[in-house]
């Protein structure tokens, strides 16, 4: 596992979720295939927002930037993804039927019949996934710069993402992220939560195919789309080009200079306004 530190982990995702507002709490959740952990704030008696992350070493603490902006209007749920970093333990998750369940128990276990929704990277792609097979349950959905949802992964990315996916190690993370961020500088804290995830043994996470135009065009929940104009993982214009093609109610917001891999702590200065604006809708 190219030297796994487990302590150095936790120590550092430790450091990132301090970052969140006071009174974060953490609730474990079990499911029929581990018991999910999920990073918790906002009122009480607020509607649901349930955060899905990216994977790899995203981890649910990445939405500390938005979390005090989202808390003041719901209560945030923030879902460290099965098989990818973080404090989810996971195993025998095989199939895209295997994530939809986990899902389901996850959101069974919170007592959320219905919540607005927003992802990351593959957290959006999983999101859009549940408002698609399951639209009474997702209000409204946002989408962070998704993967796999409307536009295919550029070639270069691929290449360049290779040596740490088939080897990760802290110093092929932090060179993976000076190229995808264009040398931006990233919070110190959560680039050595990024680093220190590096050969996490988490399981190999689900994937599928991009869904239909025909399926995106059943969509119900009114969607906000955040692209980051910087992105280097697709193609910025043609991941809004066919979100508008396909998406009956849909917004779009180009964030500028960003990229994917800096999102969510490195947007612009007030894109949690304009996520509470979205939901408040």
């Amino acid at each position: 596992m190219s030297g796994y530190d487990d302590g150095a982990f936790q120590a550092a995702y430790d450091k990132v979720t301090a970052k969140w507002p006071a009174g974060r709490e953490a609730v474990r959740v079990p499911t029929p295939f581990g018991t999910a952990y999920v990073n918790v704030c906002g009122p009480r008696d607020a509607p649901p927002l349930l955060l899905l992350p990216g994977g790899g070493g995203a981890t649910s603490a990445s939405w500390y930037a938005q979390a005090a902006e989202l808390a003041r209007v719901r209560r945030v749920y923030a879902v460290d993804l099965a098989g990818a970093a973080g404090r989810t333990e996971a195993s025998g998750m095989r199939t895209a039927a295997d994530l939809d369940d986990w899902l389901d128990a996850v959101l069974a276990g919170l007592g959320i019949e219905r919540a607005d929704v927003g992802g990351h990277s593959y957290g959006g792609w999983v999101a859009l996934r549940l408002a698609l097979r399951a639209p009474a349950r997702v209000r409204r959905l946002f989408l962070l710069d998704p993967t796999q949802c409307f536009a295919g992964y550029e070639a270069a990315y691929l290449l360049r993402a290779l040596p740490m996916l088939v080897r990760p190690t802290p110093r092929r993370v932090r060179a993976f992220l000076r190229w995808e961020t264009g040398g931006a500088a990233l919070d110190p804290d959560w680039l050595r939560l990024q680093e220190a995830a590096a050969g996490f043994p988490a399981g190999r996470p689900v994937t599928g195919p991009r869904p239909s135009p025909e399926a995106l065009r059943e969509l119900r929940a009114p969607v906000l789309l955040l692209v980051a104009a910087n992105s280097r993982t697709h193609d910025a214009h043609t991941l809004a080009a066919r979100a508008g093609e396909t998406v009956r109610e849909l917004g779009t917001i180009v964030l500028p200079d960003v990229s994917h891999h800096a999102l969510p702590p490195a947007a612009p200065l007030g894109t949690g306004r304009r996520l509470t604006g979205f939901l408040g809708g």
